[in-house]
């Protein structure tokens, strides 16, 4: 996981960042960070450790106008530069656990090197890749799995819909975890860089993906696993 907000679904536990922490008998996680980098990382010390199939777990944001904020993403594919593979017999293992009102996508989930800011720079990574839905550590999970030889799935919750991305003065104010600094926020929002309707709208979509992926793991038991 990226965000301490979406390793929190997984365990109320606290976590350590960028360490290998056990779950249970057949997980553990591993809070990396944003970005491709710290994903790659946290995948190779996981495998390291013997892990023998990844999950790149956490949000997403919709390419599709068709996606909203809570809808979720067990892709086909991960798109990044090449196309890499999802182990589609676990993937759907995982998909027939889910509750009926789990709004559930399959498709290509692109790989992106920075935040999007605006709906064109979506609108042109979708016309690009073909895909549904964006993020910045699942090519990097899957490209370690692919070179390691060990399954891998993507379970990502959409955050923002097309329409609406994070604004990209508000990246200097986030910690690699997710966290803020209110130092930081407190002085974009006098300065008028970030609104707090803005705020509150990233808040929302926020509640929606997190509860989307508390009910993976409420649902999935050992169907995330792999086994």
């Amino acid at each position: 996981m990226a965000l301490r907000a979406e390793a929190n679904c997984v365990s109320p536990a606290r976590i350590p960042f960028n360490a290998i922490m056990p779950v249970d008998d057949l997980t553990v996680l591993w809070l990396s960070g944003m970005g491709a980098q710290a994903a790659r990382a946290a995948a190779e010390g996981l495998h390291q450790h013997g892990v023998t199939a990844l999950v790149s777990f956490g949000v997403a944001g919709a390419l599709s106008a068709d996606l909203k904020p809570g809808d979720l993403v067990l892709p086909d594919a991960i798109h990044a530069g090449a196309q890499l593979p999802v182990n589609v017999a676990w993937r759907d293992r995982l998909q027939k656990l889910l509750p009926a009102d789990v709004t559930v996508v399959n498709g290509i989930l692109a790989d992106s090197t920075v935040p999007l800011t605006d709906e064109k720079a979506k609108r042109d990574l979708a016309q690009t890749t073909s895909a549904c839905a964006v993020d910045m550590e699942s090519g990097a999970i899957a490209a370690v799995a692919a070179a390691a030889g060990i399954p891998f799935i993507a379970v990502r919750a959409i955050i923002d819909p097309l329409q609406f991305s994070p604004p990209e003065a508000l990246l200097g104010a986030v910690y690699p975890d997710g966290g803020v600094n209110p130092f930081r926020l407190t002085a974009l929002i006098l300065k008028r860089s970030v609104h707090l309707t803005t705020l509150m709208q990233m808040g929302a979509g926020m509640r929606a993906a997190r509860k989307t992926l508390s009910r993976v793991i409420q649902s999935a038991g050992p169907g995330l696993t792999g086994r």
